[in-house]
Parts: C-alpha cells; structure tokens; sequence
C-alpha cells in the first residue's frame, strides 16, 4: 500500500547573497556499512593532513542555512582554488539527477519523495515532484523519460515544465521488506537505476543480509544488477554475486559500471578466524565493469589487494573447500577502495569540470559504521582512459577528524550544467556545491 507523505517534513532554507565561514546526522538505521549513520558528537579536532593536490577551505554557509552542524566553521579539503559551500539543506538527501530544464532531483527515501530544487538567483527553490512512493533511490534522465527505483519497483514518467507525469512501471514486484518470505528483514532495499545507450534499463537489487546465500536462488534473484531490455519485457539478471552495487551507472563509452559494499566480518583465509585487525582491511570495496553474464564472487569469492586489477579469492567460511564457486576463474576487478568505505551513488563526468578532473567516475563514499579507526567520508574520482577507470583520488574530503567523528557524509556527486559538482549528505542534511575557479 502507498502512503502520501506531506513534503512539510522537508526543511529547505532559501539562501542569500551573504556568505560566512561554517557544516547532524541521518539515514537508515540497518546494519549495513553503506546506510547505518554514525552518531558521534560533531567534534572540533582538526582534520587529517591535506591530501596531495587538495587544499582546507571553509566551507561557506548563508546564516539561514546555518544550523547544525553548520553552526560552527566547518573546514573541507578541495582541490586548489575550488570552494565548497552549503547549497541548500534537505534532511535525508540520497541520490541526484539534472533534469532536463536545469533542476536537480533529490531522492528521500525515508519519507518517500523526490524532490525538485530549481535554482535561482536567491537560492534553490523546493517543490515536491513525487511522493508516496516506496523508499525512492535510484534517479536517471533519458531525453524527457524520468527513471525512478523504487524499493519494489522501477518507473519511468514523462516529465516537461517541472512535473513528471504518465507513470508506467519498467520492472515490478521487486523485493523489499515487504516481501512475505523476508519477515520484514532486508538491509539493503534501496535500488539504483541506470539506462544505457540502446535504452536497456539496469537495476540493482542488494543483498538481504551480510552473508546470506540463499538470495542466489531467489525469484528474482537479489545480489544481482539486472536488465531490462530495449523496449521493455522480462529483467534478467546481468551481474550476479553483487552484495549491493548503490553505485551504477554508465561510462562515456556505454559500458556498465558499479560500486559495490562488500561483506564485513570476513575470515582471514590463513587461519580461518574473525580477526579484527584484517577484518578492518578486507575485503576491499569493488568498482567492476559489468558484462553480461559477468560474477563478482558474492559471498563466496572476495577481492584481494589492489588497488587496481584485484584478484578473486575464496571466503573461507562460505566457501571453504572452493567447490562452490571457482574463485581464481573470476576475471580481476578493475578498481576498488579500501574496505568498509561504502561508496554509494555513482556518476560518469565528461566534458564539464576541469583537468584533471574532466572525464570519471564521482562516487560518493559514506565513510564506515563498524571500524576504529573509521574509513573516511569523501567524495572520490576515478579518472577515465582508454575504456577503464584509474585509480581512486580524493575530490573532496575533511569530514572526519583525527578522532573519527564526522560532520558529514557524501551519499552521491553529479556535475550540474553551471559547471559545478552538486553533492548530498545524508548525515549533514545538505547539498553542496563544489565550484572550480571561477564559476
């Protein structure tokens, strides 16, 4: 059943021109590293060393946006020259797309509702462009179709003059925790969308669990990215033994890409204990080209090393004889970061921002829920060459201090038509603008 929910719950103050030095906490509670919040005090301990090319900027904040955990100086780390300032607030902020007249869509799946915010010169004004719907994630552009992923189902709207409209349903009867066999138990219900160049839609579908091999032989199955074809009919899974791939999205050549939350709580395969120490280093988050057909090991196989080019290795403690999956069989991940960083929204930039930063992936990374010292928040890029990804860059970082409290977390990074980087934190309650010299 749909409920409406009045977008009254959403706070959005309309800044000014005026600007002051200033940036608390938020999103689902389920025990899963890419949506549990921290809710560690805001602290005022300085932040880490600077990292290579990237400088401390305060992040700047119109007084009317300025509330927690904004009223204090917050200070980021940005490349050279760039600024960082607080663009609008908006509790619960998740994923983000342009529309095709210049606004940019934000999911709220806690309240269930995509809102608009059309920016201006005092300001982005917020509207609600759909509501009632169940736990809204992903957010994709064709041309003037809008793509939503709802928890159970993904839907495509005509949209023109701010308003999306003729709903039809691309792929239904999804799984979430209403589905009767799981009990209302389901950590990883939020679902992505990407559409790719011939128009094939794909979707994710996460894990219900940490370790739960049962979604495998699911109808339909869940770990998956799954396709739809162009022009509609039956989705079929695309990837499999994907624990829960937020990040989708399509390349500059039209591939397929994912960023994906790997298992916690792994064995060290040399002595087939739960160690914390090579806990907090493994396995590493994937960053995978997809393939038709193509497996990521879940839960049986897990990457290994890196950062780029990572080998498959067997889990000891689901796979412990290898004769469940053959995990050296497994083509290398392209890419990866380091474990429990949980990265979450995915977009491709090409053209808009400036070296080096002109053509990549930005992937919004949420920072760990269940490791000290605490994997960082940080906006990431993975530059673009010859077809494949480099490795991992720091964008935008300073969330987190010395002593592992946070005063925000990226959730996704989309560049806006203004030249800018558009950024939400579902832990500040904010979008942010990360504008290069000069715009």
């Amino acid at each position: 059943m749909r409920i409406s929910l009045r977008h009254s719950r959403i706070a959005l103050a309309i800044g000014g021109v005026a600007l002051l030095a200033a940036c608390s906490t938020s999103t689902e509670s389920t025990p899963s590293s890419e949506t549990r919040s921290s809710t560690q005090p805001a602290s005022a301990a300085p932040t880490t060393e600077p990292t290579a090319g990237l400088a401390p900027v305060p992040v700047r904040v119109n007084p009317q946006l300025a509330q927690a955990p904004f009223d204090r100086p917050r200070e980021a780390l940005v490349p050279s020259g760039w600024t960082l300032s607080v663009w609008a607030r908006v509790p619960k902020t998740r994923l983000a797309a342009w529309t095709p007249d210049g606004a940019l869509l934000i999911s709220l799946p806690s309240t269930g509702e995509i809102v608009r915010l059309q920016p201006g010169d005092g300001g982005p004004r917020q509207t609600t462009l759909l509501d009632g719907l169940d736990q809204p994630h992903g957010l994709t552009f064709v041309g003037n179709t809008l793509y939503v992923a709802e928890s159970d189902q993904v839907d495509a709207y005509d949209y023109a003059e701010g308003r999306a409209e003729n709903r039809s349903t691309v792929a239904p009867g999804l799984p979430d925790a209403k589905s009767p066999d799981l009990r209302g138990a389901y950590s990883h219900a939020l679902k992505s969308v990407a559409v790719g160049p011939d128009g094939a839609v794909y979707f994710s579908i996460g894990s219900t669990g940490n370790v739960s091999a049962e979604d495998r032989d699911a109808t339909p199955p869940r770990a998956t990215i799954m396709r739809v074809p162009p022009g509609g009919g039956p989705a079929a899974p695309f990837a499999t033994g994907v624990r829960n791939g937020t990040g989708l999205a399509i390349a500059p050549d039209g591939s397929v890409w994912t960023a994906v939350n790997n298992r916690d709580n792994v064995a060290d395969p040399t002595t087939g204990e739960v160690d914390p120490e090579y806990v907090d280093e493994h396995p590493p988050e994937s960053i995978a080209r997809l393939t038709p057909g193509r497996e990521l090991g879940w839960p049986y196989c897990n990457p290994d090393g890196g950062p780029a080019d990572l080998p498959m290795i067997r889990d000891v403690q689901t796979n412990p004889d290898g004769n469940l999956l053959d995990c050296a069989s497994l083509p290398p991940i392209e890419q990866s970061m380091a474990a429990h960083s949980a990265p979450l929204g995915m977009s491709f930039t090409d053209g808009v921002l400036p070296a080096p930063y002109a053509t990549g992936a930005l992937v919004g990374v949420h920072g760990s829920w269940n490791r000290e010292p605490p994997q960082a928040p940080e906006v990431s890029f993975f530059g673009w060459t010859k077809g494949g990804l480099g490795v991992q860059q720091t964008l935008v970082g300073g969330f987190q201090a010395d002593d592992g409290t946070r005063w925000g977390r990226p959730v996704a990074a989309v560049a806006g038509p203004d030249g800018a980087v558009y950024i939400t934190d579902d832990y500040a309650d904010a979008v942010y603008r990360l504008a290069p010299p000069g715009r």
